[in-house]
């Protein structure tokens, strides 16, 4: 028994019926993407296990034996994934980052993306935050698009990857959510994680605005303040 249920005929014949109007050089980029999206997807699905296992008590000495690696390897290979402690109003922002890159036609996914997927989460709490400084979500938009990049040609399919900048950015937000003591990363922690990340479009963009790191970490302190002291009432 064939351990996939997909075929390499299955997936020549699907990339070649989406692009059946494109050369040979269109569908060899269009299936490095799919390569890449396949190659994550399947790590996804190692690192469920993986979890899986150490839940029920596997050591990582078993679990690198596995995997066929030594128990430093899969200790370092499965470290928490990035978004791990991402809630999911952030989450849903990420995703709308990348549709963002896509609808512009980028093949990368930058911190102007991922300010832009803030903007599309009015639930988030860096939603409402960007509004109390600026009054303006149009002004942001403007100031973005003047920011942003030509559009490509073409919108890409598959995975689109995030820039250096963008992990920075990411990386900067977990730290966010670790100082102000945490145990969430939420969309406020990522508009954090943007303007610390100094050199970045999204940074720019934000202290064109107003907004200063050390003024953003402090709004942001106050605001959970009151939401967990509302919620502590209740």
């Amino acid at each position: 028994m064939s351990p996939l249920d997909i075929s390499l005929a299955d997936l020549i014949a699907r990339l070649d019926e989406e692009l059946f109007d494109a050369d040979e050089l269109a569908r060899i980029s269009e299936a490095r993407l799919r390569a890449q999206t396949l190659s994550d997807l399947g790590d996804q699905l190692i690192d469920h296990y993986v979890s899986k296992a150490k839940r029920t008590g596997a050591s990582w000495t078993e679990i690198g034996d596995a995997i066929g690696v030594s128990k430093q390897a899969a200790q370092q290979r499965h470290k928490p994934a990035a978004f791990d402690r991402f809630t999911n109003l952030n989450r849903h922002s990420i995703v709308l980052a990348q549709e963002a890159a896509r609808t512009h036609k980028h093949d990368f996914i930058g911190t102007e993306h991922i300010l832009l997927g803030l903007l599309g989460e009015p639930q988030g709490l860096a939603y409402e935050v960007l509004m109390a400084k600026t009054e303006s979500e149009q002004r942001i938009r403007g100031a973005i698009a003047e920011a942003m990049p030509p559009a490509g040609q073409k919108a890409l399919r598959g995975h689109i990857p995030f820039r250096p900048e963008c992990k920075e950015a990411i990386e900067q937000a977990h730290r966010a959510s670790a100082d102000l003591g945490h145990d969430w990363v939420g969309t406020e922690h990522t508009l954090l994680g943007l303007i610390r990340a100094e050199e970045s479009p999204a940074a720019q963009i934000l202290r064109n605005l107003g907004f200063t790191s050390d003024e953003l970490h402090e709004t942001v302190k106050t605001e959970i303040a009151k939401r967990l002291a509302v919620r502590d009432k209740e």
